[in-house]
């Protein structure tokens, strides 16, 4: 379905000394279905802690922008630094144990070209370093992993774009996983919730009218719709509009919109046909003679085509009436 209004009419002009003469016929208009539409982001991602403890640094407030990978936040947990400090402490003690040992096995080897001691108690000695040197290795290891969650303590930006919600302060206590702020990002579109008795009217790339339909063309925009959702909620179909150069300053702004819902056959006039006496309207209609009389009509809605105002006539004229219009 177009989303402008679709005239189908072939209107044959006949100039004369005073005014113009059209022939109307029934045409095609687009129905519409005034609905608000919500600015969402393509994106909102949370952005969360990967470690549990106390939050003491936070540097996002609401409304900033971000980029991604960008620290917004600091959570530290104090028993980590006193696992770190615990294996510092069995590290130094082995790292001793390591240097005796080591002494030990440099002796058996002198004793033992010298025979005084077996190989076989050489080989005690060896081990004994070898055991010493792998726990040292293990507490290496595990030093690291601590190191490795003191560094996620750090919390950061899943994605560029805009801090919606901050939901914690400096000083807050958090579990891992749980948000410390939301992310939008991912450029911004049009949320709609159709009624659902208009679904099967609408269809992807379907041009959707932006505003309360104003007459100033200036008002007007337009957008595309991209989606439609096939689950229908509370009697209404969700839907989403492109709309090139929608202002993302504030998520969940209500914009008017309107939908093209179905199409209707009416017979229009320029509006400077239409002429008013007494609380009447009439438009002066051409006779089979030539002459022009008034005939009374009652005319409905102004319709707005290519800077030209239409409206349309419910009762008074017929498709094939040669309808006078005054020259400007």
């Amino acid at each position: 379905m177009r989303a402008r209004i679709i005239l189908l009419s072939a209107i044959l002009a006949a100039q004369t000394a005073s005014a113009d003469v059209v022939t109307v016929s029934e045409e095609a208009i687009v129905e519409w279905k005034a609905v608000y539409g919500q600015v969402e982001t393509r994106d909102r991602v949370p952005a969360r802690a990967r470690i549990g403890g106390t939050i003491v640094s936070l540097e996002v407030a609401e409304g900033d922008r971000v980029e991604a990978g960008q620290r917004i936040a600091l959570v530290e947990d104090d028993k980590l630094a006193f696992q770190l400090d615990s294996i510092d402490a069995r590290l130094e003690a082995l790292r001793a144990r390591l240097e005796t040992a080591s002494a030990d096995l440099e002796r058996g080897r002198q004793l033992l070209e010298r025979g005084v001691i077996s190989t076989q108690r050489l080989d005690q000695l060896q081990t004994a370093v070898d055991v010493i040197e792998g726990d040292i290795r293990s507490l290496e290891s595990e030093r690291l992993v601590i190191e490795q969650q003191v560094a996620e303590g750090e919390v950061l930006s899943p994605d560029a774009g805009v801090v919606l919600s901050v939901p914690i302060s400096r000083g807050s206590v958090i579990a891992p996983g749980e948000p410390v702020a939301v992310i939008a990002g991912g450029g911004v579109f049009l949320r709609l919730a159709v009624p659902e008795r208009h679904a099967r009217d609408l269809a992807e790339g379907d041009e959707i009218e932006i505003g309360s339909g104003s007459d100033d063309a200036a008002e007007r925009r337009t957008g595309r719709l991209v989606k439609l959702y096939p689950q229908i909620a509370g009697g209404r179909v969700e839907a989403d509009v492109e709309v090139e150069g929608l202002d993302g300053r504030y998520v969940g702004l209500r914009v008017p919109v309107r939908l093209p819902v179905g199409e209707r056959m009416a017979i229009l006039v320029p509006e400077t046909a239409l002429t008013r006496h007494g609380g009447l309207d009439f438009v002066n209609v051409e006779t089979a003679g030539g002459e022009a009389i008034a005939r009374a009509v009652v005319p409905g809605e102004t319709i707005s085509r290519d800077g030209e105002t239409w409206r349309e006539i419910l009762t008074g004229l017929e498709a094939g009436d040669r309808v006078v219009t005054e020259n400007e």
